[in-house]
């Protein structure tokens, strides 16, 4: 397999110019994204594939050993009155759609990650499917829904391009857009009335509709209706962890794979905090009169939305409503849950990247004060255990320190709760010389490893600063195998690829992923001091 080719560097991201507390910046600059890979020139009409689904006839393209079929709508466009609402059906169209050119991203929330979306809409509920060159209807191949990242307020499915892992494992992949930021969450009673899961979590509506067409209309592309792979990182994952304790998604799909994103560490606010949010965010819209929020919200210029959430971003989806009962870890943890085989793990240093971007030039000193500010009594233990010396840097250091506190012993602490349950594998991504997100470089850090690492070895685009090397291609290949495997079989078997055990109270099996060698270990959770993380009240409050 070759490289994928090097992509445009991003514009430099606009950095904080004082610390912020952390752990908010983290859940609120999660997943920063890539940029899309541009569709290929296509062959003329009459060589290129054709696919019959329940809206109309559809035409894609051939693409390095793949085929696509870009820009099909799976919902009706949720604009006008149809703003804030669930998601309904696509029309249906006459003659042949042409699917060689990606739509817009939705409506971005954030000012981080999609730094050149081309178009952004919001008609935007449109999914990208992508399947081996010799694919047919029937098939029964195994498929995999991708949900991006992105804190619920940036990104896009469009970034992510399936052409390799397709043609690779034989198997269908489908990339999807959902709403973003109070477009896509939004807790107004007003407004949750007004479907029949009386919910405002529209963009959590938007993947299980996407889930629905799939079901109804992947065997035309040679995919198995009967063995979908629901698959997402960092907010992309804690979507997964939503449809897991969704009951509206219970049978949509068969296994999950949760990348950068625990459910643990996700936790959905429940309905009467995610109401008084969306109350603060309606007034910031200049839409505080209740008997008037609905009508006054489909007014308003969604350029006017994005600002009003300038200094009140969304939480994501909420739980407590006929869609989301009960939060997922919730959920999960009283066995109450769509029970799918899991694929779970991260990246060994996630919280290099928001460390880089909030608090590149951290001092000792700062240091320090942040810690005992952060943790009380508990401070004097927290630096012992994260001394600068034993990292070289306070910016080692504290990424250390957030790496465990929050994402890796989250990661450790939900893959127990569903290995207890169901077969889980997990895994570590440790690249040392991993590639740095597009965007978020900062000279003389090192943050390989960082949230988001994986995320250029799974799919079609690279990093920011440099294409995969040979020897991190041939991870990338094996990486793709595995997940591969695990979308077909539900166990991530590959012949010739060292053995992936399940994990469980006994084991403590995780795989790290490294181009040197891929290896079996039962030391994650002390590598990242999970056992003394599990007596701090509440974690990580930092």
């Amino acid at each position: 397999m070759k490289p994928p080719a090097k992509r445009p560097v991003k514009r430099p991201v606009k950095r904080p110019t004082s610390a912020r507390p952390l752990l908010a910046t983290a859940l609120a600059l999660l997943a920063l994204l890539a940029p899309a890979v541009p569709a290929a020139a296509s062959a003329g009409p009459s060589a290129r594939p054709v696919v019959s689904v329940e809206q109309g006839r559809l035409r894609g393209q051939d693409h390095d050993g793949a085929q696509e079929f870009l820009g099909v709508p799976y919902a009706a466009p949720p604009v006008g009155e149809a703003r804030l609402r669930a998601p309904r059906e696509p029309r249906r169209w006459s003659g042949v759609r042409e699917a060689g050119r990606q739509a817009p991203a939705c409506v971005q929330f954030s000012p981080f990650g999609l730094a050149d979306p081309g178009a952004v809409s919001e008609d935007c509920l449109y999914l990208d499917v992508y399947r081996p060159e010799g694919a047919r209807a029937g098939a029964r191949l195994p498929v995999v829904l991708w949900m991006h990242g992105g804190a619920y307020s940036q990104g896009a499915g469009t970034q992510f391009g399936g052409r390799t892992m397709a043609e690779l494992t034989n198997s269908v992949v489908v990339s999807i857009n959902y709403r973003l930021g109070q477009l896509g969450y939004l807790a107004l009673p007003e407004l949750a009335r007004e479907n029949a899961r009386r919910s405002g979590s529209f963009g959590l509506l938007d993947q299980v509709e996407a889930l629905r067409w799939t079901r109804a209309n992947i065997a035309a592309f040679g995919g198995n209706p009967g063995n979908v792979t629901v698959s997402g990182q960092s907010a992309g994952s804690g979507s997964v962890c939503g449809l897991l304790a969704t009951p509206s998604a219970a049978g949509l799909f068969h296994r999950a794979v949760l990348q950068s994103g625990p459910c643990t560490l996700l936790r959905t606010p429940d309905a009467a905090r995610a109401e008084s949010q969306a109350r603060a965010y309606a007034e910031k819209a200049g839409c505080a009169d209740p008997s008037g929020v609905a009508a006054c919200l489909r007014a308003a210029p969604a350029a006017a939305l994005v600002e009003a959430a300038r200094t009140l971003p969304t939480s994501g989806p909420a739980s407590g409503d006929g869609l989301l009962p009960v939060d997922p870890a919730a959920a999960i943890g009283a066995g109450n849950w769509n029970k799918v085989p899991v694929l779970i793990g991260s990246t060994r240093s996630e919280a290099r990247l928001f460390v880089a971007l909030t608090q590149p030039r951290l001092t000792g000193a700062q240091y320090t004060a942040q810690v005992l500010a952060g943790y009380g009594a508990a401070g004097p233990e927290v630096l012992a255990r994260y001394p600068v010396s034993a990292y070289g840097s306070p910016y080692l250091a504290l990424s250390a320190l957030m790496t465990d506190s929050s994402f890796a012993c989250h990661t450790a602490w939900t893959a127990q709760l569903f290995a207890a349950q169901v077969p889980t594998y997990a895994y570590e991504f440790d690249d040392p010389d991993s590639p740095t997100l597009a965007g978020a470089q900062v000279p003389g850090l090192d943050e390989s490893n960082a949230h988001s690492a994986e995320l250029a070895y799974l799919h079609d685009f690279t990093m920011g600063d440099r294409p995969l090397t040979p020897a991190q291609v041939a991870l990338a290949t094996r990486m793709k195998r595995y997940w591969g495997a695990f979308a077909r079989f539900g166990a991530p078997a590959v012949p010739g690829q060292p053995a992936w055990p399940a994990t469980g109270s006994g084991t403590g099996a995780v795989l790290t992923l490294d181009p040197a060698v891929t290896r079996v270990g039962s030391s994650f959770a002390a590598d990242h001091q999970c056992a003394f993380w599990r007596t701090l009240p509440t974690g990580t409050p930092l």
